[in-house]
């Protein structure tokens, strides 16, 4: 048997998931998640996954892990104190900046600049200078370059990052650079942006360069101690890291360009919602990951997830490939509260986390949170996470209470309606982010939903945006664990081309990207996939000749041998202008940057297929609870989800339990048991 492990660690438990890729049986661990050291609780989930499905940690073969390392050193501000190489006259490049204000009018009276990654004291010019055509204006001075470095050696930097005007056209004297500081600064990693993005503008080129050693040494540590406590519990497969454009990388890719995985455990949940959807029929989705601080959505178009070409991490955003997730600060452990001047109930962004968490948990936390409320109105059962964590109901009643007092109502469960329908406003406009803000129609997607969270308000954000069905996956607690076992090796190269159609031909625009195509391919080929075992994907940036800005514009292989690739391009940028602008211009398009992406195949993990049944669900029924639902206290039958069968169908009000999550269905509709074990909720109506 052959078993591929996944790996999430979220900020307040850590999913696990082993799966028998020839029966597509599954085993799961949720544990609580280690802040301090992430390795510790994936190291328990494994051995208890592992315990739980009967077998030896040496029998996995493969280890997939999204994790938070990277993302949670730049919002935390812990990463590395990182030296900058810049061109001389470039020195302060990142306190210029680029022209923003954030907000409606006047927001920038209000707006906290962000401080950059790299301080100015511990920026250094250097003398030497390329021009745009790759052409050497000045040498390298590498005198001065060992002076600057001994400069920086002197600042105690622990990572060095080397970002040198147009060196995105010629890396020569970047390379040479890093030569000089393995002798200046022996032991210091040291990132250049012609490795990290080797693209135009040299603000977003030395800041993505700079977020990448910003957090290298961290990802460097966990990464290392993580694979050697699966050495020492002996697990002989290979450790892969998620991406943040939702493809697998090896663990020593991943240590070279952490800033590719900043977004690596949202990702995941998108991979695993497609691998859902894809099971139940449906190839156009919205992803709906509530946690239990946050919540991220993104869209899926005909099974393929919206890549960005831009990272947001808290203020900073990078320059690299990720799914378009939007997150909202709203998860199970936002923090409900009345601000005295206004009496209106707020909800989040604040969170109680993993530690003390909300009332409920019994680890000390009184603030009143989603989840609190979510007991109150009867949702949650008594314990969760597998009995992990027994849910104390009295204290969170007592801490809604405050809420409800704050607020003048009659009673603690009006507050705690309150408070979930908040609570679920707010993540309906992220959904809007990635649908209607985009131009699309959610009527026209299905809505999956997971999450420790999800499932609970899944109804009603599916009745907040007309999103039918929506689909609640096995096990959406640990979705993104699954998400990391069923996606595929991925690499990306990039160049700068910046030429107007008229001055390229078919056949140069061809060369171009299979030259692109054969770099990433040899890399993922160093990393053991084989080059007949790779697919090739090709997206350019493409504007009128004239704009300051780019859309990325995927480009279909076939054009390339049909000899007519410039005018099909062409006519896709400007559908997919005309779809974002409504305008657009009889002018000349211009072919800003290429990327090729090159893919293996997806793991063949047979998809699980449960018994037939016959409609009726009673052979799960486990109990009947008291409900509030729409202002009134009904009873609603309670199932065990893993009794139920293909074909049965559960109608509202009803509560779904599993081991790690709940799933509410409201009055009025009907979650029916897909054969893949998926629940699918609709209207009745």
């Amino acid at each position: 048997m052959s078993y591929r492990l996944g790996v999430d660690v979220g900020g307040t438990f850590t999913d696990v998931l082993l799966v028998d890729e020839d029966s597509g049986a599954t085993w799961r661990a949720k544990t609580a998640s280690t802040p301090a050291d992430q390795a510790v609780g994936v190291l328990r989930g494994i051995e208890e996954v592992c315990a739980d499905a009967g077998i030896a940690m040496a029998e996995v073969a493969q280890v997939l892990h999204g994790t938070t390392v990277a993302t949670n050193a730049i919002l935390e501000g812990k990463g590395a104190r990182v030296g900058l190489v810049t061109t001389r006259g470039f020195r302060q490049v990142l306190q210029i900046a680029r022209s923003f204000v954030p907000g409606g009018l006047a927001g920038w009276i209000i707006w906290p600049k962000p401080e950059p990654l790299a301080d100015l004291e511990d920026t250094v010019e250097v003398e030497g200078r390329v021009a745009s055509d790759g052409s050497v204006v000045r040498p390298l001075d590498e005198d001065d370059v060992r002076a600057q470095l001994g400069r920086l050696a002197g600042r105690g930097v622990q990572a060095l990052a080397v970002s040198l005007v147009n060196s995105f056209a010629d890396a020569g004297h970047e390379r040479r650079i890093r030569e000089l500081a393995a002798e200046v600064l022996p032991g210091v990693p040291v990132s250049l942006s012609s490795d990290v993005l080797p693209e135009l503008r040299e603000y977003e080129r030395t800041l993505t360069t700079v977020a990448n050693g910003y957090v290298q040494p961290q990802v460097e540590k966990y990464v290392r101690h993580l694979s050697a406590g699966l050495r020492e519990g002996g697990v002989a497969g290979e450790l892969s890291i998620l991406r943040s454009d939702g493809g697998l990388q090896s663990a020593d890719a991943a240590v070279a360009a952490p800033v590719t995985m900043l977004l690596s455990g949202p990702a995941g949940g998108v991979t695993g919602a497609v691998w859902v959807a894809e099971q139940c029929g449906h190839r156009d989705l919205i992803t709906f990951d509530m946690g239990g601080t946050s919540t991220d959505v993104a869209l899926v178009r005909d099974l393929s997830p919206r890549i960005g070409r831009e990272t947001k991490v808290g203020d900073l955003t990078v320059r690299a490939s990720s799914v378009d997730v939007r997150t909202v600060g709203a998860g199970g452990g936002s923090i409900a509260h009345v601000p005295e001047l206004t009496r209106a109930l707020r909800v989040g962004p604040q969170s109680a986390g993993a530690d003390p968490g909300p009332a409920a948990y019994g680890k000390g936390g009184v603030e009143p949170t989603v989840t609190d409320a979510n007991v109150v109105l009867g949702y949650l059962p008594s314990a969760l996470a597998g009995g992990e964590i027994t849910l104390d109901a009295e204290a969170a009643r007592a801490s809604v209470s405050k809420v409800a007092e704050a607020m003048g109502l009659d009673s603690p469960e009006a507050a705690a309606a309150g408070i979930v329908d908040i609570v679920n406003e707010n993540m309906l406009g992220g959904l809007r982010l990635v649908s209607v803000q985009q131009g699309f129609d959610p009527r026209d997607f299905a809505l999956v939903a997971f999450g420790g969270a999800g499932p609970l308000h899944a109804n009603a954000l599916g009745k907040l945006t007309g999103a039918w069905p929506v689909i609640v996956p096995p096990s959406p607690g640990v979705l993104c664990a699954l998400g990391d076992a069923t996606t595929s090796r991925r690499d990306e190269s990039a160049r700068t081309v910046l030429r107007r159609f008229g001055q390229l031909t078919d056949g140069e625009l061809g060369q171009i990207l299979r030259e692109l195509a054969d770099e990433a391919a040899a890399r993922l080929a160093a990393q053991g996939l084989a080059r007949e075992d790779q697919t090739v994907g090709f997206q350019v940036d493409v504007r009128y000749h004239g704009q300051g800005f780019e859309i990325p514009v995927e480009v279909d292989p076939a054009w390339l041998d049909g000899g007519d690739s410039l005018a099909e391009l062409g006519r896709a940028f400007d559908a997919e202008h005309d779809r974002l602008f409504s305008f657009l211009l009889d002018v000349d398009h211009e072919l800003v940057n290429a990327r090729a992406t090159v893919t293996g195949p997806r793991p063949d993990v047979a998809p699980v297929r449960l018994e037939e049944g016959d409609g009726d669900p009673a052979g799960a029924l486990v109990t009947e609870a008291l409900v509030h639902v729409g202002g009134e206290q009904v009873t609603a039958s309670v199932y065990d989800r893993a009794r139920l069968r293909a074909g049965d169908v559960v109608r509202g009000p009803a509560i779904v339990t599993e081991m790690d999550s709940t799933t509410l269905v409201l009055p009025g509709h009907a979650a029916t048991v897909h054969a893949s074990g998926s629940l699918l909720i609709t209207p009745e109506a």
